[in-house]
């Protein structure tokens, strides 16, 4: 069993900062990417930022310049910080990572359970 528990939402001001934080757990043998996903009530869910093994990072054209993603390799975890926080930044906002569990030929998809954040004065 692959866990991903994701943490750090809340309320904000426009302006404002977050920091999401996402802890991989249970049979890992081995993580590849990790990203950040969003949806907002009515929408598709969009990819925000990701970071794959070798620590190259993408993130959406939205985002770029405010939020910053990063990883502690020895821990499982992937971080979002969350700058300048914008109205339209309001949303769930899901991890998402690439794991090879002990005893798996390939690597699979595993989601958390997401964590919510609104921009709101």
């Amino acid at each position: 069993q692959v866990h991903l528990v994701e943490s750090g939402g809340g309320l904000v001001q426009p302006g404002g900062s977050l920091r999401l934080s996402c802890a991989a757990s249970g049979n890992i043998f081995s993580v590849n990417a990790m990203n950040w996903y969003r949806q907002a009530p009515g929408n598709q869910r969009d990819l925000v930022a990701g970071i794959i093994s070798g620590g190259s990072t993408h993130y959406a054209d939205s985002v770029k310049g405010r939020f910053t993603i990063s990883r502690d390799y020895a821990v499982n975890t992937v971080y979002l910080q969350m700058n300048s926080l914008k109205p339209e930044d309001t949303a769930h906002y899901y991890c998402n990572a690439i794991i090879k569990a002990y005893g798996s030929r390939t690597y699979e998809a595993y989601w958390g359970q997401g964590t919510e954040v609104n921009v709101s004065s």
